[in-house]
């Protein structure tokens, strides 16, 4: 018996084990017609380098999903992201979202809660809750969450730049709940990395905005061993106009970065990587993004064993959250974005996310109504109940297409590592100006694709409505929102213990200088209800701000 064939004996034999010990939910797994069907599917004897690149699910390299039984076992959580107006607002959202099946919260911060600024500052006027909840203060927090147990659920939240700040006001309101830190699951979106790359909404510069990141991971790790310290976003940079290759790389790079800070800092790697999870975009190209995230995998475990020398298996397995794309949607014929989305989401699913939003076919006029919400929500469940995706782990794994496309994406995001090594790194790449380059140029070219038909999306450059009318309903967000959230900090600044306040500003500042972890200072100025703005203030006034470099 060839070496090979004995390796593919021995992962097959623990494969069936593991799969059999596995949860699987109660379910017919048959076709519609009746027909049974196998969990998997793969060759009856090891072929070429299949044991190399493929395996079986629940095995290095992971190509095939990171569970053995995958979606037999656990669907992916229904994570819709959500948030507007005032906390109270978004608050009742959540709980009809919940009463809908939704599985996972997903919080939608407003401008000047992402940019660091309270309701009454000068920059915020105009944007109190329009693409987004305001959060300013553990009150807003609180009246966020109310009736809502939060060991029950998992709970993302996009915010980058005050990321640690909201966290803080997220940990004091579940101590208040009396809920021990352990419990809580879910993630914070705070890759900054991808801020300088993509979204531009940074607050401090990237050397000290790495520092706050490495001290949230050491504070989760020690103290939230169930929460993923931090979500590395492509998301966004594929929204700038990335490709599926470059979003890929550039994603990867910015998770090995912050796993050679947190390693620089002192921290074992299988002590922090098991709990970061990464935030990926599905596109139109239903096969190229299947092949993504499955590389995704591969090259992420190949890394981590090899190059960070990680020995626990949880520390190669990667986890991610995808949202269909936002750039792909039209305000001409709106309607058009439910079919768009649910192909989009069906690629995130084969290719075997562990959590999805799925966009609204409004989000290009306004933000999501309830209903739009709940079209989009229903599109998940029927690829979950009604298609049988669900039935089979992996169901295109061997395809040669497939297989063909995820080699040629590892190969495409290798290319890009070696380019970001010889510029220094990540943050030396980003001060040059490589990655905003490498993405303004393929928005480019894609735009000129679409200008020039080579590449047809429908309603836009062909099967055109001149003269369309809009029919569905926009979601409106007035003033109001500002007026209610500047008289709560009123309140909030004229019932506190200023002095109190003025001490704990003092000490984040303090810890901001002499290196300490800067979380216990916040949490503790949050108890004392320090605002967003003030605290923000604080960190700036020893970390400074930053200014990008112009790179054309």
């Amino acid at each position: 018996m060839s070496k090979q064939l004995e390796i593919f004996k021995k992962a097959k034999k623990d494969w069936k084990k593991d799969s059999v010990n596995s949860l699987n939910r109660d379910c017919d797994f048959d076709t519609l017609s009746g027909m049974s069907q196998d969990i998997l599917y793969y060759p009856s004897q090891a072929e070429n380098d299949y044991m190399e690149k493929i395996s079986f699910p629940g095995q290095f390299p992971y190509t095939r999903g990171i569970h053995s039984n995958m979606y037999r076992g656990r669907l992916w959580t229904m994570r819709q992201f959500s948030g507007f107006g005032t906390p109270e607002e978004t608050n009742e959202r959540y709980h009809k979202l919940m009463e809908n099946g939704q599985t996972g919260l997903s919080v939608a911060y407003d401008m000047p809660t992402l940019m660091g600024y309270d309701p009454d500052h000068p920059w915020s006027l105009g944007e109190v809750g329009k693409c987004g909840v305001s959060v300013a203060s553990i009150d807003d927090m609180r009246k966020l969450f109310k009736n809502i147990n939060l060991s029950d659920i998992s709970v993302s939240q996009t915010i980058n730049g005050p990321a640690v700040i909201l966290l803080a006001f997220y940990i004091a309101i579940a101590e208040e709940q009396e809920i021990p830190l352990s419990k809580l699951r879910g993630t914070l979106q705070n890759d900054i990395l991808k801020e300088f790359t993509a979204q531009k909404e940074w607050i401090f510069p990237p050397k000290p905005s790495m520092r706050i990141i490495t001290d949230m991971m050491s504070y989760c790790t020690e103290k939230m061993p169930n929460f993923n310290t931090i979500s590395i976003s492509g998301y966004h940079i594929r929204e700038a106009g990335s490709t599926a290759a470059q979003e890929l790389a550039f994603t990867l790079a910015d998770g090995f970065a912050y796993i050679e800070h947190a390693i620089e800092a002192g921290m074992d790697v299988d002590s922090f990587a098991p709990r970061l999870s990464f935030f990926f975009n599905s596109h139109l190209d239903f096969f190229e993004e299947i092949a993504k995230f499955r590389a995704s995998r591969r090259i992420w475990a190949k890394k981590l064993r090899d190059k960070y020398l990680a020995k626990d298996p949880r520390s190669l397995k990667l986890k991610f959250h995808t949202q269909t794309a936002g750039c792909s949607l039209t305000a001409q014929q709106p309607e058009n974005n439910i079919a768009r989305t649910g192909f989009q989401a069906l690629s995130a699913v084969l290719g075997g996310t562990q959590s999805l939003h799925t966009n609204s076919m409004d989000e290009t006029l306004s933000l999501p109504t309830e209903k739009a919400a709940e079209i989009a929500l229903r599109t998940q469940q029927l690829i979950a109940y009604e298609t049988g995706v669900t039935n089979v782990v992996d169901p295109l794994g061997g395809s040669w297409y497939i297989e063909s496309l995820t080699d040629k994406m590892e190969e495409e995001a290798e290319k890009y590592f070696i380019e970001i090594e010889e510029l220094g790194g990540v943050i030396p790449a980003i001060e040059k100006g490589y990655f905003q380059r490498e993405i303004a140029r393929s928005a480019s070219e894609y735009q000129q694709k679409i200008d020039n038909k080579s590449l047809i999306h429908v309603g836009i450059n062909k099967y055109v409505k001149n003269d369309e009318q809009l029919e569905i309903p926009t979601l409106e967000i007035g003033d109001k929102t500002e007026k209610i959230q500047n008289e709560r900090l009123v309140n909030i600044r004229n019932k506190r213990d200023d002095s109190l306040v003025i001490k704990n500003l003092n000490n984040i500042q303090k810890a901001c200088i002499d290196g300490s972890n800067i979380m216990d200072p916040i949490i503790a100025a949050a108890k004392a209800y320090a605002t967003l703005g003030e605290i923000v203030t604080a960190m700036k006034a020893e970390f400074g701000e930053w200014k990008e470099t112009a790179v054309f």
